[in-house]
């Protein structure tokens, strides 16, 4: 019954908002911060040149404090278009508490290639942490066990979630109540596990090894990995040890509802993988993507999660769900930056934060905070201001 209601009601809120609630004045300017977490407890990090969890957060901040304009990548090499942030600017005092939203990055990809999610979240009230999952991030070399243990992105969440739980400055902030991820791609996979979900490691070897094989069974990605680009024939006793722990559950019972965006390894699921998936669930994916091909993927999941709300954007590739290229780098980076004719990136990223913004309102009810929120998606009413009470 929660899940039925749940669809209805973001079914219903699309139908009140359309597409304006992304032009809404957001409540609140962005702030960003940089941690590395350090967990206590003896990590695999799948052979990365990092060995802690370097994690993205944004977080609203007061609309009077100034923001400054920031492009994403190395200095003089900028390839994406930041969302004008505060650095380090003090969290809004507007409200007590603020929900928490995970972020996990795709295969090969990082925390600020989303910047455009974070932030947007960010603006409308959320505090979102993004990691680098290890061994498997733009920011350093890529390594065969960061690209195939895929079920250890989970456990990064987990622990990342843990320490800004216990960060000086934000923990107090954080509404432990109300908890969710999302994430797009690989991260899109990684967030049903936080879920619940097991993998069939078996089952996608096999898909991969048919006549079926499709897309995701060569991501482009691998050509980036420094130990080649086939899997080792005698897998390391660490990498082993992990594949034994694969089908594992990795639920997180503190996080209560996720986003998965354009999900990829989607053939790593079987009939019995979402049977203890009992938190409500929204996917959404773009009918073009050829790299997480909509059959295999998105629509697999769905028919195996029947209660999951499902969105799907026609003509929308994988890549437009990443940050919009600046562009001295769009023609060079062609099939990262270019999208379908007709489409506009940010008019997607928008429709995006939009429905997020609305299924987490609904999925992840706080209070007075959550009626302030409804009654700006539905009936235009003033942003949210102080007097939160925690439920």
């Amino acid at each position: 019954m929660l899940h039925r209601c749940l669809a209805a009601s973001i079914l219903l809120a699309g139908l009140w908002i359309g597409s304006a609630l992304a032009e809404d004045s957001a409540p609140y300017h962005v702030g960003e911060t940089l941690r590395v977490y350090h967990p206590e407890i003896a990590r695999n990090w799948r052979g990365a040149q990092t060995e802690a969890l370097v994690t993205r957060i944004w977080y609203p901040v007061d609309p009077s404090l100034p923001v400054v304009a920031h492009d994403i990548g190395a200095p003089g090499h900028q390839i994406f278009q930041g969302h004008p942030v505060a650095v380090d600017a003090p969290l809004s005092a507007a409200q007590p508490w603020y929900p928490l939203l995970l972020l996990s990055h795709g295969t090969g990809g990082s925390a600020d290639s989303l910047d455009w999610l974070g932030a947007g979240l960010a603006a409308a009230g959320y505090v979102v942490a993004g990691v680098n999952h290890p061994g498997n991030n733009a920011l350093e070399p890529m390594t065969m066990e960061g690209f195939v243990l895929w079920w250890e992105r989970a456990l990064d969440m987990s622990e990342v979630l843990d320490g800004v739980l216990a960060d000086p400055t934000l923990a107090s902030h954080i509404d432990r109540d109300h908890i969710g991820a999302v994430g797009f791609s690989a991260g899109g996979y990684t967030v049903l596990e936080l879920a619940g979900a097991r993998t069939n490691l078996p089952a996608f070897r096999a898909f991969c090894a048919s006549p079926a094989a499709d897309a995701i069974c060569h991501a482009p990605e691998m050509s980036r990995i420094k130990a080649g680009g086939s899997t080792p024939s005698a897998p390391s006793p660490e990498m082993a040890a992990s594949m034994s722990r694969s089908g594992a559950s990795y639920r997180d019972q503190r996080i209560k509802a996720v986003f998965s965006i354009a999900p990829g390894i989607g053939q790593a699921f079987d009939a019995n993988s979402f049977a203890d998936v009992q938190i409500p669930v929204a996917l959404m994916a773009g009918t073009a993507d050829a790299i997480a091909p909509v059959k295999t993927n998105i629509e697999h999941i769905a028919g195996l999660l029947p209660r999951a709300s499902v969105t799907l954007l026609p003509g929308v590739g994988h890549y437009t769900f990443l940050d919009v290229c600046v562009p001295a780098i769009a023609e060079s980076l062609a099939q990262l930056c270019r999208d379908n004719p007709g489409l506009d990136r940010t008019t997607i990223h928008d429709r995006t934060i939009a429905l997020a913004r609305v299924f987490f309102a609904v999925a992840l009810p706080a209070g007075e905070l959550r009626n302030q929120q409804i009654d700006i998606y539905f009936h235009g009413g003033p942003p949210p201001s102080g007097g939160a009470t925690k439920p």
